[in-house]
């Protein structure tokens, strides 16, 4: 048997009115979705525990088979093992955005116009990081280079208790009560700053502003954590597992826990990343002996940020169409059969442009059996309608492996 998870991130919804009060699941054309909806189990399940914020860290961890409560230490420590960031036990890692803030003397003036900087490429935001980093690095601080607006910041010897706001919650708001606080809050306070100093005259930014587009001109810095112990995936599930992800943070998760995680040329963590690439590079880790594939895709997140519906019906289109009937196809040619679990790790609604701890729809297909409660289309309304339900997000897999 060969088991694939397909996670859309964010892709779950409220009504949109542009939609015709239906959510991005509900209006999207997902042909190969819906045929695995009438013949497998469509439900709910509630990825997030109680009292935990609803990020794609907690829920990602859930839908692997790891109990946040248990094993969550952070975000930005996964997402640093995945940049190949060595950290010590008394390490702190933190997420480190490049962000557009509007223009103000005062940084506590400013509003938070664009969490990612217009989705800043990997080659201008390299050059940005290696400025940024020239003036604030020391044997306390460090600041590493990732992927687009993503990027890592390392206080050294440090602890935790740090209260900072993730940027994508507070898109088009005045950032004045979202400035750091707790423990380092002066300090990182001072490092965005700088970063404003050294971003603002800095060359990319300048073409950037030529060309119409956001500048990167401030650092933001959030989700802080220490190095996490996750147990290895084939020795907790007896499976050997590969993770397909653009994203750190996933990379990273599964890194953590043994697993391959390949790099995918054009992958990109957003609608236009290498869809199918991420396809075929799952049928490939199949081909070559993995039993378990888990293919993260960011894009409907994005979206969700975003406030843009009509991309999140396309991204999610995408999934289905580059990736899901590729995937069906391929795998049906190795002439085994396979498990398919398809679900989002959280609702990104487009009204909220955030994350919600709302229970995600999910659909699982086995090619071996017919489900016992399968719906018409895949979408929140069918799986709420079913009545099927599982209330810990973690057990999710069981479900899938069982």
């Amino acid at each position: 048997m060969k088991y694939i998870v397909l996670l859309g991130d964010g892709m779950s919804d409220y009504p949109v009115d542009s939609l015709g009060n239906r959510t991005p699941l509900d209006a999207a054309h997902k042909p190969s979705m819906d045929f695995l909806a009438r013949n497998g189990d469509v439900g709910m399940v509630k990825t997030i525990p109680d009292g935990m914020s609803p990020g794609s860290d907690t829920a990602n961890l859930s839908v692997l088979g790891y109990d946040p409560a248990i094993y969550y230490t952070g975000r930005s420590p996964l997402e640093a093992i995945s940049m190949g960031i060595e950290l010590g036990p008394n390490d702190v890692a933190m997420r480190c955005n490049l962000v557009t803030l509007s223009d103000a003397e005062d940084i506590a003036d400013t509003t938070m116009v664009d969490y990612s900087a217009g989705e800043i490429t990997t080659e201008e935001s390299a050059q940005l990081m290696k400025s940024v980093r020239k003036s604030i690095r020391s044997n306390k601080v460090d600041l590493f280079s990732g992927i687009s607006y993503r990027h890592c910041l390392v206080l050294r010897d440090a602890e935790t208790g740090s209260i900072c706001t993730p940027p994508h919650d507070i898109s088009g708001r005045p950032i004045r009560e979202y400035l750091p606080k707790g423990r380092y809050g002066d300090s990182l306070l001072e490092l965005m700053e700088l970063s404003r100093k050294i971003l603002r005259d800095h060359p990319v930014n300048k073409a950037r502003i030529a060309k119409g587009l956001h500048p990167a001109n401030s650092c933001w810095f959030w989700g802080e954590g220490t190095s996490p112990s996750l147990p290895r995936f084939e020795d907790k599930f007896g499976l050997r597992g590969t993770v397909i992800s653009a994203v750190d943070l996933v990379k990273g998760i599964g890194m953590c826990a043994g697993m391959r995680a390949p790099e995918i040329p054009g992958a990109t963590g957003n609608i236009h990343t290498n869809f199918k690439g991420k396809a075929d590079a799952a049928l490939n880790e199949l081909r070559s002996g993995a039993d378990f594939v888990y293919i993260h895709v960011e894009a409907p997140d994005e979206c969700g940020h975003q406030g843009n519906a009509t991309d999140k019906v396309k991204a999610i289109e995408l999934i289905d169409s580059e990736i899901l009937a590729r995937l069906i196809d391929g795998v049906e040619e190795l002439g085994e059969d396979y498990s398919i679990l398809i679900m989002p790790d959280h609702p990104t609604p487009v009204s909220l442009r955030t994350h919600t701890s709302d229970p995600v729809p999910f659909v699982l297909y086995r090619s071996d059996k017919k489900g016992d409660y399968p719906a018409e289309h895949y979408t929140e309304k069918s799986a709420l309608n079913t009545g099927l339900f599982v209330s810990e997000g973690h057990r999710i897999i069981e479900c899938l492996l069982r």
